[in-house]
């Protein structure tokens, strides 16, 4: 029988490497690269930088403090944290420098100017 599968080499260029380059054998690096614009973030954190922020999780967590640092997925860098504990009773819990993980970020907002308004959806009676 044939021995099929088990390693050894066909065609013309047996015990020699295959010739790189992608599916048709063009040439692989030769080609310059095209300049992609870089993706810009859909959150300008910068201005908030050394300024207090809220933070609001999935699960309901929510914490304030000053902003010292992040990354393009959104993961903060918070010092000075306090988290708004609800359950058994209101409280807030002091935690100090936090690093917060983007993906569970639901809502991000300063502290500073932030005034809660009534809802203009309720019907007035």
């Amino acid at each position: 029988m044939a021995d099929r599968g088990r390693g050894t080499a066909r065609g013309p260029h047996r015990g020699t490497p295959a010739p790189r380059g992608g599916r048709h054998g063009g040439p692989q690096g030769s080609q310059p690269m095209l300049d992609k614009p870089k993706r810009e973030a859909i959150l300008d954190l910068a201005k908030y930088v050394n300024s207090r922020i809220r933070v609001k999780f999935t699960g309901g967590r929510e914490v304030t403090g000053i902003l010292k640092g992040y990354d393009q997925l959104l993961n903060l860098v918070l010092d000075e944290v306090q988290e708004q504990v609800q359950e058994p009773e209101p409280r807030i819990r002091t935690l100090g420098l936090a690093v917060l993980r983007g993906p569970t970020i639901t809502l991000l907002s300063p502290v500073d100017g932030l005034e809660e308004i009534s809802n203009p959806f309720i019907s007035q009676e």
